[in-house]
């Protein structure tokens, strides 16, 4: 990635800006906090210091659907010019229009009157939050011919971007099981299906930008599942985000606390696991802005532990934990009862389909998604096979729950290069976990019954706002100290790991998007590829319930098997 000027649109503080729009996606109730408005009736300056013509002024240039269900531009919509996108160009400019093109007009029928419901509701709950933390996705309102009013997104990361955000969802400790599941698997089953995975979670996040192509207003995948199913499945999506955002902090909770266990046996792991605690409550209320700017920390740390593990087994003469002279290992399970296990284990670092339609909405150059997903995968996919093949070299059947226990349990590995492993993991929570926990705690805040709006711009006394203010540092507080609670009840890392993998993986990047897909466009999809969605659809539900009934049995029962 190419980083420009300080007030370059690729200037790191756009970066993280960029960011800051993508993580606030879970949303429980059809408000629009996370937005700002603009007067349809002026220019917009975009990041770059170049303007964009004004909606209002393009609308003698659209084709509407009265239905509000079409793309907001069509083929006589606005170009773009070499620079950042705007120009007097008759062709379409993808960055305000999409990456498929018009394709609302075959959308099923049931979507058509949910999308109808969904704008109603948006005309309800559209006031901005004044005192929203993170950085507001752009808004415009826009009138149709009929005199109805639509909100519609103004993308504004550019592709480096995009491609950072998602990376920064894909890369996590997911990738320091999977040298364990490749020992439940073997090597044809673990590559096989670690390759399975990259491929159809690919798929399945390019559906999910041509299921929001349908209308310019829906931005969230509670939107979709809004549009695909009714109300009741956006307050479930919302509730299994929350729970994979919960899943995946007490995940790092664990892993700092073996690890830093493993250095320094003389503190329990429950002890490590209070200290985590303690370091992440006042990090808890350091402001978005701030933490978006070290998330690049989480994905450095994440391929320095991938270097570093590769640079110990090449220096290592013997077995274990050799490169050089590689541990047993086997092409097909050594024990066929564990195969299951790896299912949940090898999903678990692609969870990150639930941020992906607000990366692809924000996107100033919309038929760019797929070649941003592309160079996403192949970095995501390199570092996780990487991982899963040296870890299983180097440790065979010894291998641990995570691969950097067994790496700093080691005595014939380099000091040094054990320290930055050591300071890696330290990192990966700390600028995670207070990130994941934000929309924990804006989901907590909105179910106490405390507005998103600033108390200090309504009118409320000084002790009320005191009361408010009270009541959301308790929440905070509260969010962390659940998340240590049930590190220490659940202290298996791989158990969460393939629990996630199987229940939440599964679900969010593969079963939902097929059945948006499929429930959207109905019998418009081609037949091959409707058979395709189908196939996939079930396998993967087999896969995980299978994963799911595995991750919750004895380790005495599989073995037994």
């Amino acid at each position: 990635m190419r980083f420009r000027q300080a007030g370059g649109v690729n200037s790191i503080d756009n970066f993280a800006r960029s960011w800051q729009r993508a993580a606030c996606f879970p949303e429980v109730f059809p408000r629009r906090s996370s937005f700002a408005t603009a007067d349809s009736d002026e220019e917009w300056q975009s990041p770059s210091g170049n303007f964009t013509r004004s909606l209002g002024s393009l609308m003698a240039h659209a084709d509407l659907d009265p239905a509000l269900t079409r793309p907001l531009l069509n083929d006589n919509g606005v170009g773009h010019d070499q620079r950042d996108g705007i120009s007097n160009s008759s062709h379409l400019e993808p960055a305000l229009g999409t990456s498929y093109g018009s394709i609302s007009s075959r959308v099923s029928e049931s979507a058509r009157k949910h999308v109808i419901e969904f704008h109603k509701q948006q005309q309800v709950h559209s006031e901005p939050a004044v005192g929203h933390d993170g950085e507001p996705l752009l808004v415009k309102q826009v009138q149709h011919e009929d005199g109805t009013r639509e909100s519609i997104v103004v993308g504004q990361s550019t592709v480096p971007q995009t491609v950072f955000n998602s990376v920064n969802v894909l890369i996590g400790v997911g990738l320091l099981s999977l040298p364990l599941a490749m020992k439940h698997a073997g090597w044809l089953f673990g590559l096989t299906f670690l390759l399975f995975a990259a491929i159809i979670t690919s798929y399945t996040a390019k559906i999910l930008a041509k299921c929001l192509d349908v209308d310019r207003s829906l931005v969230t995948y509670a939107d979709l599942a809004y549009i695909s199913f009714g109300h009741r499945a956006r307050i479930i999506i919302s509730f299994l985000f929350c729970l994979e955002l919960l899943g995946a902090c007490v995940a790092l909770v664990v892993l700092f606390a073996d690890s830093l266990h493993v250095l320094f046996p003389g503190l329990s792991i429950i002890q490590w696991q209070l200290i985590c605690g303690l370091m992440l409550v006042p990090l808890s209320f350091v402001p978005l802005r701030l933490l978006s700017v070290t998330s690049i920390l989480g994905i450095l740390s994440c391929t320095s532990i991938v270097a570093i593990t590769c640079i110990d087994g090449l220096t290592k003469a013997h077995a274990p934990g050799s490169l050089r002279e590689p541990a047993q290992t086997y092409l097909f399970p050594k024990n066929w009862s564990t195969l299951p296990l790896s299912f949940g284990l090898i999903m678990s670092p692609w969870g990150g389909h639930g941020v992906f339609p607000n990366i692809y909405r924000d996107m100033r150059h919309p038929h760019k998604y797929g070649r941003s997903l592309w160079a996403t995968y192949i970095f995501t996919y390199s570092l996780d096979c990487t991982m899963a093949v040296l870890g299983w070299m180097m440790f065979g059947d010894t291998i641990r729950d995570e691969v950097t226990a067994n790496v700093l349990t080691m005595d014939d590995y380099p000091p040094f290069l054990s320290v930055c492993i050591i300071i890696s993991i330290a990192i990966i929570p700390i600028t995670k976990v207070p990130l994941n926990c934000r929309p924990l705690v804006a989901t907590a805040e909105v179910l106490c019954g405390l507005e998103t709006r600033n108390e200090s711009t309504l009118d409320y006394g000084d002790r009320e706002i005191l009361a408010a203010q009270t009541v959301r540092a308790l929440i905070r507080i509260m969010v962390v100290a659940s998340i240590v609670v049930m590190a220490i009840i659940f202290p298996s890392f791989d158990r969460i790991m393939a629990l996630m993998g199987s229940v939440l993986c599964f679900t969010i990047c593969i079963i939902l998007p097929l059945a948006f897909y499929l429930k959207i466009f109905g019998k418009e999809i081609k037949p091959k590829e409707r058979m395709l969605d189908w196939f996939l659809l079930i396998v993967s539900s087999l896969l995980a319930v299978t994963g799911t009934i595995w991750a919750f049995l004895p380790q005495e029962i599989i073995a037994s098997l």
